[in-house]
């Protein structure tokens, strides 16, 4: 026996959804009893994306088993707004920023190291690679590929859907409301370690003889080593974290 529900997705949701089936009710058939997960998924979705399921107007986990003549309304991860009086779809929420990006965003990486956000990216990680530090190391995933997501071990992710680095960050940061949160050049870009102030006389031995005559304030990440002074590169990085935080 064939039966349906009646589903609508809210918001950044629709960006899954082909262009006939955005902002509208959705009729989902089914002849067993689905979890509301599975159904939400086979449409495209990925569960990481979902922050609050109301099913006939009551508020339902991942589990929920789908009924003939269900209606479900699906929103998407509130970053400013509080609904753990609602329900909670995860069983601990990620208060402290951190990230691990996947093959396809290591330009976003930097630039998020660039923010002060502690981001672990490398081009050798698998897709197994990705999900075990994320759950180890309690990161969100921040990928091109919604397959990843629909992982049902993934608890934290989001999928990034502009192809250009910069506006990638910009849809990080109002999507995970990270503004307040920005701390500029604390982070060295290439591998995330921390940046500490170094006196010249401790590493001018690593100094070209222009650099060593020209610039006196020098900075060492603590992971690779690798030494930062304001030059001209520092500069238009900083308009960059000026032009962002406008």
């Amino acid at each position: 026996m064939a039966f349906s529900a009646q589903f609508r997705f809210y918001a950044e949701l629709n960006d899954f959804l082909p262009p006939s089936k955005k902002n509208k009710e959705i009729y989902y058939h089914f002849s067993k009893n689905p979890s509301v997960k599975d159904a939400i998924e086979s449409m495209g979705i990925p569960h990481t994306e979902v922050e609050l399921i109301v099913v006939n107007g009551e508020s339902k986990n991942f589990n929920y088993q789908l009924k003939d003549g269900d209606k479900i309304s699906v929103y998407p991860v509130f970053e400013s707004i509080d609904i753990s009086p609602l329900i909670k779809l995860r069983d601990k929420p990620l208060r402290e920023p951190k990230f691990i990006c996947d093959v396809h965003l290591g330009r976003l990486a930097k630039l998020l190291r660039l923010l002060g956000f502690d981001t672990c990216y490398s081009n050798k990680y698998s897709d197994e690679d990705i999900i075990d530090i994320s759950l180890k190391e309690r990161r969100c995933i921040l990928t091109k590929d919604r397959g990843i997501l629909k992982r049902k071990v993934v608890t934290h992710g989001y999928c990034v859907r502009s192809i250009f680095p910069k506006k990638q960050l910009i849809e990080v940061l109002k999507r995970f409301d990270l503004y307040k949160a920005i701390n500029p050049f604390t982070l060295c870009m290439e591998c995330g370690g921390k940046l500490n102030k170094k006196a010249k006389s401790e590493i001018i031995n690593t100094l070209e003889e222009k650099t060593k005559q020209y610039y006196n304030e020098f900075y060492k990440c603590d992971n690779c080593g690798k030494i930062y002074w304001k030059g001209s590169h520092f500069y238009s990085l900083e308009k960059l974290v000026e032009n962002i935080k406008k």
